[in-house]
């Protein structure tokens, strides 16, 4: 039996022209890679699963260090004085085949304060041969110090377009077809990342009995609400009729749906409905992304009056913090929609 390789690291980027959404960093690393600029410590952060380890190993390759003069460190399991003190001594070592070595450090937020203060003399005095790249998700953690010997680049979390394209395409490389509506839900769901997006496609791509893949699969996989369970409550929102959008809730429960992304499906469904009726030119690009079914139904809200509002946008937006802090996860959702539909 073999094994699948897992499509992030399949369809990894193998060079600067195959990064998406990083626009603002690669030309500025290309700039300095055609100047002969090189920084000595390069710090990446954002979200996870945006790219920032790929980025850095490209930038590694664009510059001419092989595999061998690469140093991958993760700070999450090499975070004390020892490891750092180590580091400090191999890299006055010239390297074997390449003009610079490059290290990795990845999530350098978790070293501790003496290993920080270890690297900072290393990131002030590097030797001319080394080149640092640090790569953080939680950039408000790291010392002053440490960010102001770096060049820092905050990466972009990609657009829910940029994912359902990318999604898209991957599938189709593999053989399979998704739904747009099908991308669109994979795109909510991934919330920014890369990684977490073509994870769930290859889940998809496992788990269906066909090349096909439909906005219902992937709700089922990752526990979002089907289409029709989803277009109930919103019809008996935009009616205010409490009843069926409680029932509809219910419906979902039983399904074992993930309740923040739940509201958060509902949520871009709304926001759909407001920004058609406020920014009617623009409408066929908001559309584009739903479903048939959700699509004449968010038109037909959109263009006439409607309950579903930027105040009701407001009030579940209020709601979806609420949830991950409460004991009953969709008891948030349910005291919105009692109060949304006051008559």
């Amino acid at each position: 039996m073999s094994t699948t390789k897992a499509l992030y690291r399949k369809y990894r980027p193998e060079s600067f022209a195959d990064v998406k959404d990083q626009d603002h960093i690669v030309t500025v690393l290309e700039g300095a890679i055609k100047k002969g600029e090189i920084p000595h410590a390069i710090l990446f952060s954002g979200t996870r699963g945006t790219g920032k380890t790929t980025l850095a190993r490209l930038f590694a390759k664009a510059i001419g260090t092989t595999d061998m003069d690469l140093y991958e460190i993760d700070a999450a399991s090499n975070r004390g004085i020892d490891d750092i003190r180590e580091l400090k001594e191999a890299v006055h070592t010239m390297p074997y085949e390449s003009e610079q070595k490059v290290y990795i450090i990845d999530e350098v937020h978790m070293l501790t304060k003496e290993a920080f203060n270890a690297l900072l003399k290393t990131l002030e005095e590097p030797p001319a041969h080394v080149v640092f790249i640090l790569a953080t998700t939680e950039e408000d953690k790291l010392l002053d110090t440490i960010l102001s010997r770096c060049q820092v680049f905050t990466m972009h979390s990609p657009s829910r377009a940029v994912l359902a394209e990318v999604v898209t395409d991957v599938a189709k490389k593999e053989g399979f077809t998704l739904a747009p509506e099908a991308a669109d839900l994979i795109a909510i769901a991934a919330d920014g990342s890369f990684r977490d997006a073509l994870g769930v496609t290859q889940k998809v791509i496992l788990a269906s009995g066909d090349a096909i893949g439909s906005a219902d699969e992937v709700a089922v996989i990752i526990g979002a609400p089907k289409t029709g369970t989803l277009l109930a409550l919103l019809e008996a929102l935009h009616n205010k009729d409490r009843e069926t959008a409680l029932l509809a809730v219910q419906d979902a429960v039983a399904q074992n749906v993930d309740m923040k992304l739940f509201v958060r499906v509902l949520l871009e469904h709304i926001r759909a409905v407001m920004l058609v009726r406020n920014l009617p030119t623009k409408k066929e690009a908001l559309l584009s992304a739903l479903g048939p079914e959700a699509r004449v139904k968010v038109e037909l809200y959109a263009g006439g009056t409607s309950a579903l509002n930027s105040h009701m946008l407001l009030r579940f937006l209020h709601a979806t913090e609420l949830i991950s802090r409460s004991p009953i996860p969709h008891a948030p959702l349910e005291i919105a929609i009692i109060e949304v539909t006051e008559k």
